[in-house]
């Protein structure tokens, strides 16, 4: 089987194999034939050592595809059936799942420490316990969440992390409200759904903040009303809310300093939203006198901040009524040869998401 396999943690570059195994199939599991896969920035945080991750992995989260077998005791899932990977299953038993905050659950995480896959040369883990950039994976049956027939796998994809995030972030976390003003710090895939979501909310103002030209350009093809360089956001505040600042501002990079950009420019009593993940060691600060003066709200987001399965739900309805474009988001396609290519296009900002197909 074909994997694309990253030996150590810091390394920029993934090796494809063909000499990869998808292992741990059993009761509770499925195995999953990826069609196609998104290539998300915490793909590269988790190459980096930003995310943590055992090594070696084969990144990748972000994917679809068809059930090829299930193990014993799964229901509602079937040979044949078409699915989206969901990264952070809900366990239904922990407290934050009874509290209905199951984006919180923490079952998938434990997966990340257990190997999925084997080489000859020893065990292989998936990236978030699941490791998409292969042309098989085996995951707990939770993972594989069926799609409707009329979802392209690529949508599917999408879905099951960026879109999700970043329309959630706008929805469920901050709900920003009609006629407000917004603010997006970071325009890449997340940040483009995070744009969409506001939109769908009905912000009056969105703007897009971005060092590249070509994401501040396809902002404002997705809904953002201007798009400014980090260099221009002072003089967009201004002329926009007579500098008070943004009633909604959203970090959309993982880093403390765009974390405390987004702060300042958050309005006095306004929300500051965290979308980004960030290192263990990066640390956002702010002083005790403006946090009691200042009334911020900062509201960090994990996963789009609401019930998943619910959201993927929202999401392929906006998409199929028109409200959201996720097509126009995939910017380049490759085969998993070409994975390389992608990550590069990634780190210079010439993509929006690359869609790997298998």
């Amino acid at each position: 089987m074909r994997a694309a396999v990253l030996h150590e943690i810091g390394q920029d570059k993934l090796e494809v194999l063909d000499d990869v195994e998808a292992v741990g199939f059993g009761p509770g599991k499925v195995r999953l034939r990826i069609r196609a896969t998104g290539l998300c920035h915490s793909d590269v945080s988790a190459m980096s050592g930003v995310l943590p991750q055992p090594a070696p992995f084969i990144p990748g989260h972000e994917g679809a595809g068809e059930v090829v077998d299930v193990g014993d005791g799964v229901t509602g899932l079937s040979a044949g059936d078409r699915v989206l990977v969901c990264w952070l299953p809900a366990c239904g038993a922990c407290p934050a799942c009874k509290r209905g905050q199951t984006q919180l659950c923490l079952a998938g995480f434990m997966n990340a420490g257990t190997p999925n896959f084997r080489r000859p040369g020893g065990d292989v883990f998936g990236f978030a316990g699941t490791g998409t950039f292969t042309e098989e994976v085996v995951v707990g049956a939770g993972c594989a969440v069926p799609i409707p027939d009329d979802v392209p796998f690529e949508i599917a994809a999408l879905i099951g992390c960026g879109v999700t995030t970043g329309l959630g972030a706008a929805i469920n976390t901050a709900k920003v409200e009609a006629g407000s003003s917004v603010a997006v710090i970071g325009c890449g895939g997340v940040g483009i759904s995070t744009i969409q979501g506001a939109r769908v909310q009905g912000a009056a103002q969105i703007v897009a903040v971005d060092p590249v030209a070509s994401r501040r350009e396809a902002a404002l093809r997705f809904g953002a009303t201007e798009a400014v360089s980090p260099d221009e956001f002072a003089d967009a505040r201004q002329r926009i809310t007579a500098g008070e600042g943004f009633d909604y501002v959203f970090e959309v990079v993982g880093k403390s300093a765009t974390a405390r950009t987004a702060y300042e420019n958050t309005r006095r009593g306004g929300t500051l939203c965290i979308v980004g993940a960030g290192a263990m060691d990066d640390n956002f600060q702010v002083n005790m006198f403006e946090l009691f003066l200042d009334e911020k709200r900062i509201l960090p987001s994990m996963y789009g901040g609401g019930d998943v399965l619910r959201s993927y739900e929202r999401a392929i309805a906006l998409w199929r009524a028109g409200r959201i474009d996720l097509e126009s988001m995939i910017t380049h396609r490759v085969r998993l040869d070409g994975v390389n290519d992608a990550l590069d296009q990634m780190r210079t900002g010439e993509s929006l998401r690359t869609c790997i197909e298998l």
